[in-house]
């Protein structure tokens, strides 16, 4: 009898109109946060949690969390890294416009060896210009 009705019960499910999902849901206001130039959640950065959670009642600071010191930690190597890649891509841009202006120059030098007008042409160009 007992597996008669997990069986009618399975089939139930089986043939319910209700699916289920299995999927990640996306979080709340993530787009609208993302339009505004905020964070994708509320808990990656800003005042809850940068600041600390409590203070001293004399008004001294609370010792940092080990969350406060990590996340300190990767924004410090974040920015170390910006100035690394910032400092790469400057490297990078002298280095085009030095070979910019060698090119430059060899055109021009290619130039002045190039044969000069003698003679009717040079009093047709003179008289051109």
């Amino acid at each position: 009898m007992r597996g008669r009705t997990r069986r009618g019960e399975a089939a139930v499910l089986r043939y319910s109109s209700r699916q289920f999902s299995t999927t990640c849901g996306v979080q709340a206001g993530e787009k609208w946060r993302k339009e505004h130039g905020l964070a994708r959640s509320g808990t990656e950065y800003g005042p809850l949690t940068d600041l600390p959670d409590w203070s001293f009642a004399d008004g001294r600071p609370a010792p940092p969390m080990k969350g406060q010191l990590r996340r300190r930690q990767e924004r410090e190597a974040l920015s170390r890294r910006i100035v690394m890649l910032n400092s790469e891509v400057d490297r990078g841009m002298e280095v085009w416009r030095e070979k910019q202006e060698e090119a430059k120059r060899m055109e021009e030098h290619k130039k002045s060896l190039l044969l000069k007008p003698k003679g009717k042409l040079l009093m047709k160009k003179k008289s051109q210009s």
